[in-house]
C-alpha cells in the first residue's frame, strides 16, 4: 500500500467536499522578521508595538498578508499541489488580527468544478477557511485553480461554478476590536496623506521596482510550506522554469505600495484577483493603484478604502488591458481589496 501522497487531480474533487488540512502552525516574531525580510515591507501597524497600541490594539499583529500565506500554505497539498496555474480571488475576509503565539489551521470546501474544453485540466473552486487556536475564524477567502486530471479518460464531471459577490460591501467589512486611529502619528507612519486626501478614480504610480529572484523566490514559498510543483519542480513546467508563487507577487506589489499609500495600514477585505500572467525569476515587479470607493465606518478616526493593486514586469504605469479586454502581457497582477486608513 503506497504511504506517499501524489496529491488529488481534476476527477478527485466534488462538490460538497470538506478538507482539514495538514499542519497547523504556531506563528511567532520570526515570521514577521521573515516577511519584511522578504518584501519591503513597512506599514507602521505591523512594524511596532508601540504604534499598534496607540491604535488601540495590544500589539502588533502579524501582516495581513502574512496570515493570508500561512492559512493558503496549508491548502496547496490537497487543493493545487497538481495546479497548472492559480487563478483568482473573491470573497476574502479578515475578520481577527493574528498575533504572536497563535496557532492557525485551515479548511476548504470545494463549492465548484469545470472541466475544461482539452479534456485534460478542469478548474477547481474552494471556500477556504483560516481557524486560530479558539477555532476562531480568522479569515476566509475563495480561489479557483486549474488542475491537471490524472486519469484523462475520467467522465468531466458537472459543471457547477459559483455565484460569488464582485465587492464586498463596506458595511460587512470586519474592523479589529478597539482600532482607534483618533491619535495616529503621520510622522511614524512615513506619509502625511489621510482618507480624505484620496479621491475616487485616482491613480497612483509607486514608482519603484523590485527584480524577483529565484533564492528570496524559493525561501518565501518554503516558509509558507506552500509544495506546490509548478513552483519547486523545473520537470513540472513544459519551458523548465519555475512558476513565482502568486502570493509572492501579492506581498512584493503591497509592500510596493507603501509610496503613496502608508497610511492604507490594515487589509480587511479582498474583493477580486486575478494572476493575469506568469512571473518568473528575473521579472522586475512595479505597481501601480486606482483608488475604487471610498466609506466611512463605526470605529473612530478611521475610514475604508477600497483600492485597485495592479503588479506589471514592465510597461507604462496606468495600462491594464488591451481593446479586447485581455490583460496587456507584461500585467502580472490585478488585485481589488479594501484597507482601513486614518481618517
Amino acid at each position: 500500500m503506497a504511504k506517499t501522497n501524489a496529491g488529488r487531480f481534476f476527477e478527485d474533487y466534488q462538490v460538497g467536499d470538506v478538507m482539514k488540512h495538514a499542519v497547523p502552525r504556531t506563528v511567532s516574531g520570526g515570521e514577521r522578521a521573515l516577511y519584511h525580510a522578504l518584501y519591503p515591507a513597512r506599514h507602521a501597524l505591523y512594524s511596532s508595538d508601540e504604534f499598534a497600541r496607540a491604535s488601540g490594539l495590544p500589539q502588533s499583529p502579524l501582516d495581513d498578508l502574512a496570515a493570508f500565506h500561512v492559512v493558503f500554505g496549508k491548502t496547496v497539498p490537497d487543493v493545487s499541489l497538481n495546479a497548472v496555474a492559480n487563478l483568482g480571488y473573491a470573497e476574502g475576509r479578515w475578520l481577527l488580527p493574528v498575533y504572536q503565539g497563535d496557532t492557525l489551521r485551515s479548511e476548504s470546501e470545494v463549492i465548484g468544478v469545470k472541466q475544461n474544453s482539452n479534456g485534460k485540466s478542469g478548474v477547481v473552486y474552494v471556500r477556504t477557511r483560516g481557524l486560530n487556536q479558539r477555532d476562531e475564524t480568522v479569515m476566509e477567502y475563495v480561489r479557483w485553480v486549474m488542475v491537471r486530471k490524472g486519469d484523462l479518460d475520467a467522465a468531466a464531471p458537472d459543471t457547477v461554478i459559483p455565484q460569488l459577490d464582485k465587492v464586498i460591501p463596506a458595511d460587512q467589512l470586519v474592523i479589529p476590536n478597539g482600532l482607534d486611529f483618533s491619535n495616529y502619528d503621520f510622522d511614524l507612519s512615513g506619509e502625511t496623506h489621510r482618507w480624505g486626501d484620496y479621491t475616487i478614480g485616482e491613480k497612483i504610480d509607486h514608482v519603484d521596482g523590485v527584480t524577483i529572484e529565484e533564492a528570496e523566490h524559493m525561501m518565501a514559498t518554503r516558509l509558507w510550506q506552500n509544495t506546490a510543483k509548478v513552483h519547486f519542480d523545473t520537470t513540472a513546467r513544459p519551458d523548465g522554469t519555475r512558476l513565482i508563487y502568486g502570493g509572492h507577487v501579492i506581498s512584493m506589489a503591497r509592500a510596493l505600495s507603501f509610496n503613496g499609500l502608508a497610511n492604507a495600514q490594515m487589509i480587511v477585505g479582498l474583493n477580486a484577483g486575478a494572476h493575469a500572467n506568469p512571473c518568473l525569476s528575473g521579472d522586475t515587479v512595479r505597481a501601480w493603484t486606482e483608488v475604487l470607493d471610498k466609506a466611512e465606518t463605526n470605529a473612530p478616526g478611521v475610514g475604508a478604502i477600497r483600492l485597485r493593486l495592479v503588479a506589471t514586469k514592465g510597461g507604462a504605469p496606468f495600462e491594464l488591458k488591451d481593446e479586447n479586454g485581455k490583460y496587456l502581457p507584461n500585467v502580472l497582477l490585478d488585485l481589488d481589496y479594501w484597507a482601513l486608513m486614518p481618517l
